[in-house]
């Protein structure tokens, strides 16, 4: 497995384990549509969270979270609009960012953004 392949998994079970540890309820990781994919699906209360994890090794090309660009956002919208008829869900849906960032010593940062973006109106 590639490298960033690797970073990438550990990134999400550091995220995962963030998550459970604030209270929320992992329902889905990496759940795909087609060729789109939401990274993490969690609750919490009666909201529903589609988390997008991004996971990088310093922040030589900007932070991790100016990769949710609008193309993105775009794709995990749609993703999640094809996941709540699959799922048969009716529930509010809340956009959230983790970022994993870590440093030469390999140790982390992580960020929590709530609400880091909403669905476009298109």
């Amino acid at each position: 497995m590639a490298k960033h392949n690797e970073l990438g998994i550990t990134g999400e079970d550091i995220a995962v384990n963030y998550l459970i540890s604030k209270g929320y309820r992992i329902l889905e990781r990496n759940w795909r549509s087609g060729h789109k994919e939401l990274d993490i699906v969690a609750s919490i209360g009666t909201e529903l969270v589609v988390v997008e994890v991004k996971t990088r090794r310093g922040n030589d090309y900007g932070n991790p979270e100016d990769a949710v660009n609008n193309k993105k956002i775009k794709r995990i919208v749609m993703a999640t609009d094809a996941y709540l008829k699959f799922k048969q869900i009716d529930a509010n849906v809340r956009f959230d960012v983790v970022t994993v960032l870590f440093n030469h010593a390999g140790k982390y940062e992580v960020k929590h953004l709530e609400d880091a973006f909403f669905a476009p109106m298109w």
